[in-house]
């Protein structure tokens, strides 16, 4: 047991959608709580069941670190006087920390030599520390919904029936409420509700087994694959899963127990989509399928009580999917009466958005857009592109997707091929919702992908149109997400599309919407462009200098922008970067708001700004051919040959020089220059020793 924490909060069951993160904030919470309170520990674990939440840490220190605090005081030429006596600052000093002068010590930095107290504070017994430290982490666990019950002040996901608290085997005493901790838990709601005396964290485990809770989340999902897939095995089949899946079942049960059911074979004439979706999405089963991946007539449901007999419960859970199933069907059966073309009207009736119009509006402006974008990047799809942006939204106003909001695109490509659409048309349906979640899979068609851009940047150009950005952490229209999936989908794809024009081109047909003038809208978009694409790129691992010198210059090619960044951090390991760097921001220090002119090259009287201009003249026109050529390599070695005469021209030029024509002349000439570097990247945001 040695000196083990364990600390379990009872509850009312807790929704398995806030199990998963309560069970890292919990570990982070509590390692942070202990380190700033000096107590050593070794391991943490962290367990969740529907009624409880499970801290356990191993080899908890019995006292904090001692402190060491050191107060620095007055420097000891004035602490002392020329007979080495101390003075009134040494002794005020002294007695204000409660020491005596002798106590004190002599440090030097580097301002010279300077008196320091410096005291050893004793740590305080863990055991005294750890009912605040228990009750904070407690109180301070977030959940994305909480409540209060009774007539109590605390808020929690659950009601909290009991509390468990254990140091070294002994209780620490802590109250929230009128609950008030102690030594015992409780088994099962059902098959073993009583309460259990526990004296360390194996002896818990075990005992909470005893009385039919697996305390385990990680063993949990073990046990439930593993017995899923033998029962899948049983009729031939395997299990069709996600690990989502999976962990949401382990967090809605404390002790799984399986059950195979199965459903009329006639329904598997569904679309596979359909049936999955209700098994998983809506009844939380596993499906299963054979070798090919063609469902069975079959599902996994995971029981959180042992009954009597698990036939009654298979017979009842297969009631409840049958009803599903037949809803399912009766919708599929009715949706394909009418052809997907003739709901596009319909959409006339369904308001995307009270600010923004109805989804048949927004239909014909990315549709408008999407036509444009092929037209630029791959005008030998632009007729599918036209059909696959008027179909893509007429799904919403069928009843299954009325009835199941997740097959949206799904069911479209399916009713798309019904009615003979081509195959590519209707991929990008279903595509141009991609990627559904952060990270997820891009369109695999040019189709999917130009309508998912325009749908896209329709809808967010839309939104900041209206003045309704994502604020804070709250982004009800996953604008993030989509401007994200806009960068990914134009990268992996490689099209030459400038989001200036992508903007311009939604606001132009949503001029009757604008609450704000245009060029502040786009202004604000390009923005937001900007700190998705810095984010994104700063997590794969790039400088964070190199991304915010490249974007301050450049947001509007996307691959171009990438292409620079690439070939700016490989720059670096160039011996002339860091100098380079440098020279560059000398030339923006001095310019600061200056415009500049042409450079009259008549007024170029000293031999260092003729060569300067000369260098420039000559490098100027190879670094602009690489950057033609998309060559952001060759154009930054063209760029390292002007360093040195640069650094030249300062050394011996006056820039702000009396002669109000010269100096214009000469700034100018430093502006020509900082336009050029400014075409690759701002190099003032570059990171320099000097």
């Amino acid at each position: 047991m040695n000196n083990e924490l364990l600390f379990e909060i009872g509850t009312e069951e807790i929704p398995a959608g806030f199990l998963s993160k309560a069970v890292v904030d919990m570990e982070e919470m509590i390692r942070k709580a202990l380190t700033e309170k000096r107590i050593a520990f070794e391991t943490i674990h962290c367990l969740a069941t529907p009624r409880r939440l499970v801290l356990h840490i191993a080899d908890v220190a019995p006292k904090q670190d001692d402190q060491i605090v050191e107060k620095m005081g007055p420097a000891k030429k004035a602490a002392f006087d020329e007979e080495g006596r101390p003075t009134k600052a040494a002794l005020g000093f002294a007695r204000g920390q409660g020491l005596e002068v002798s106590e004190l010590e002599t440090v030097t930095n580097d301002k010279g030599e300077y008196l320091c107290a410096r005291k050893t504070i004793a740590g305080q017994p863990t055991a005294d520390l750890l009912p605040d430290i228990l009750k904070n982490f407690l109180l301070s666990i977030p959940f994305r919904k909480s409540m209060r019950w009774a007539a109590y002040d605390l808020r929690f996901a659950r009601p909290i029936h009991w509390l468990l608290a254990l140091y070294g085997g002994q209780v620490v005493p802590l109250k929230v409420e009128d609950i008030e901790s102690g030594n015992t838990s409780r088994g099962h709601r059902f098959m073993s509700p009583e309460t259990f005396s526990v004296e360390g964290y194996e002896d818990y485990l075990a005992k909470a087994r005893e009385h039919f809770v697996i305390a385990d989340p990680a063993e949990r999902k073990k046990f439930i694959l593993e017995e899923a897939q033998k029962s899948a095995a049983e009729v031939g089949g395997k299990l069709f899963y996600t690990e989502d899946l999976l962990e949401t079942i382990a967090f809605i049960v404390e002790y799984p127990v399986i059950v195979r059911g199965g459903f009329d074979p006639h329904y598997l004439q569904i679309p596979k989509e359909v049936l999955t979706t209700t098994m998983i999405s809506h009844q939380k089963y596993f499906p299963i399928v054979d070798e090919e991946g063609k469902l069975l007539p079959h599902f996994i449901a995971v029981s959180n009580t042992r009954a009597r007999n698990l036939d009654v419960v298979a017979r009842g859970n297969e009631r409840v999917l049958q009803a599903r199933l037949a809803d399912a069907s009766f919708f599929f059966e009715e949706d394909k009466k009418i052809p997907l073309e003739n709901r596009v009207e319909s959409l006339k009736k369904v308001v995307f958005h009270t600010l923004l119009g109805t989804s048949h509006k927004k239909v014909m402006r990315f549709r408008k857009l999407a036509v444009k974008i092929a037209s630029k990047v791959k005008p030998a799809v632009k007729k599918n592109v036209d059909r696959a942006a008027l179909l893509a939204k007429a799904d919403l106003e069928s009843l299954m997707v009325g009835e199941f909001s997740e097959l949206q695109g799904i069911m479209g490509r399916e009713y798309a091929l019904l009615a003979g659409e081509k195959p590519e048309i209707a991929d990008a349906i279903y595509e141009h919702y991609l990627p559904i979640v952060a990270g997820g899979s891009l369109p695999g068609t040019d189709e999917g992908a130009i309508v998912g851009i325009a749908d896209k940047m329709d809808t967010i150009v839309g939104f900041f149109a209206v003045g309704m950005p994502p604020s804070g952490t709250a982004d009800p229209y996953a604008l993030r997400r989509q401007a994200l999936g806009v960068i990914n989908i134009i990268l992996s794809r490689r099209y030459d599309l400038s989001l200036n024009f992508l903007i311009d081109e939604c606001l132009a047909s949503l001029k009757d919407v604008l609450k704000k003038p245009a060029e502040d809208v786009k202004k604000d978009v390009l923005e937001f462009f900007r700190g998705r694409l810095q984010n994104q790129l700063i997590s794969q691992g790039y400088a964070y200098d190199t991304v915010d010198a490249v974007l301050a210059a450049d947001i509007d090619h996307l691959v171009s922008v990438i292409e620079k960044i690439q070939a700016l951090q490989a720059f670096r390991a160039n011996p002339e970067f860091e100098p380079l760097s440098v020279a560059f921001k000398r030339i923006d220090n001095i310019l600061k708001d200056f415009r500049g002119g042409s450079v009259d090259v008549n007024l170029l009287s000293q031999e260092a700004e003729i060569k300067l201009f000369a260098n420039f003249e000559n490098i100027g026109t190879r670094v602009e051919k690489g950057i033609a050529e998309k060559d952001f390599t060759a154009a930054l070695n063209k760029l390292a040959a002007l360093r040195s005469p640069v650094d030249a021209f300062f050394d011996s030029v006056m820039v702000m020089d009396k002669d109000e024509k010269i100096r214009f002349n000469r700034l100018s000439l430093l502006a020509d220059i900082s336009a050029l570097f400014h075409q690759i990247a701002d190099f003032s945001k570059i990171v320099t020793a000097g």
